[in-house]
């Protein structure tokens, strides 16, 4: 079976500088310490980074995130938004994939692949051969996507009125944005917002292990927003290409009316300049079309909409991946999974 180790990995990574994040070694590493098993597939001039777990009844269930690279990739869009016969290659890589998944007892492989819908919420309806459209995503499959080349006056003219003046009402009360290592008191910011707000977070040892692979090389920070000394909020970005993402943050329950929170993703969109990116993701919106987020985001507040009214500030594009589409192994165990996400497993 022809896999990669992850030295070689990086080494075709390199080649690849616009993957996503998601397929880069580093991440494999880090989802290594929690749980999941990691390979590195190849055919010809296409590969993926997959990871497996344990699931049900000695099952596991594989993940591909945000790939394959390389090559003609297996959800390319046409302009009509169409998907079109994978290349050769990538048909081959598919079949290396699920020698492996079987292998691995894998009742299904989820793949959510790095591509966005060209048609509005065409999901469901353009399912490649093979695959079953799933309802359960493991990454948020909406997002708002600013695009960052203007210079830092138009960028600030692009967003809503309200959240240009909370950034400028912040420096004015002398909130201060600096880099940190202190992930501790980040972790802590975030259990604090995870109580307040109701989603989950990672431990601490999560976002030190995330930190230590990715800040070294350039590629991730902490942010940190200050005031008089005491910690207000904070977020980790990450960057790799042209994109900069937006995974984790958070803000404490003091001083919220210096409105932190703002001045910390202006600064946060900063550094992703800094870093030659042209995109910052804002990763997560609720699953809904445009409008319906417009026509609902001021009377809900469950789930991602209280995040969904802060991030429509910043005026980026509201866009949806592809998928996430499953290619079933084993369809009983497959069923008990989907018995589970009707039940509101996550």
């Amino acid at each position: 079976m022809p896999q990669l180790t992850k030295d070689e990995w990086a080494v075709f990574l390199s080649k690849h500088p616009q993957a996503h994040i998601l397929q880069s070694a580093s991440w494999g590493e880090l989802k290594s310490d929690f749980g999941w098993q990691v390979y590195w597939l190849y055919y010809g001039d296409v590969a993926a980074q997959l990871l497996i777990r344990r699931f049900a009844l000695g099952f596991n269930l594989a993940y591909l995130a945000k790939g394959p690279v390389g090559g003609d990739r297996l959800f390319n869009n046409s302009p009509k938004g169409d998907i079109r016969e994978a290349d050769e290659n990538v048909v081959g890589l598919m079949k290396e994939i699920d020698i492996l998944c079987q292998a691995q007892h894998c009742a299904f492989l989820k793949i959510e692949p790095d591509i966005w819908e060209v048609t509005p919420d065409s999901h469901g309806r353009d399912i490649p051969k093979g695959f079953r459209y799933s309802h359960h995503s493991i990454q948020p499959p909406r997002t708002m996507v600013l695009d960052i080349r203007s210079n830092e006056e138009q960028l600030l003219e692009k967003m809503k009125q309200k959240t240009r003046y909370n950034i400028r009402l912040a420096k004015k009360k002398g909130v201060m944005v600096k880099s940190s290592s202190d992930v501790l008191s980040f972790s802590k910011i975030l259990d604090i917002t995870s109580q307040r707000d109701g989603f989950g977070v990672h431990s601490r040892e999560y976002y030190s292990k995330a930190y230590s692979l990715f800040h070294p090389n350039e590629e991730a920070e902490l942010l940190i927003a200050e005031h008089e000394g005491q910690i207000l909020a904070g977020l980790m970005i990450f960057a790799r290409g042209k994109r900069a993402w937006y995974f984790y943050g958070g803000s404490s329950e003091i001083k919220r009316d210096l409105m932190p929170n703002y001045l910390l993703q202006w600064e946060a969109i900063r550094w992703a300049r800094a870093h030659g990116c042209s995109e910052y993701d804002l990763w997560g919106v609720p699953d809904f079309d445009e409008q319906t987020l417009e026509d609902n985001f001021l009377n809900r507040s469950d789930g991602l909409w209280g995040v969904y009214r802060f991030k429509r500030g910043f005026c980026g594009r509201v866009l949806r991946n592809m998928g996430p589409f499953d290619r079933v192994y084993n369809a009983p165990v497959y069923w008990l999974y989907n018995a589970w996400v009707r039940r509101g497993g996550r």
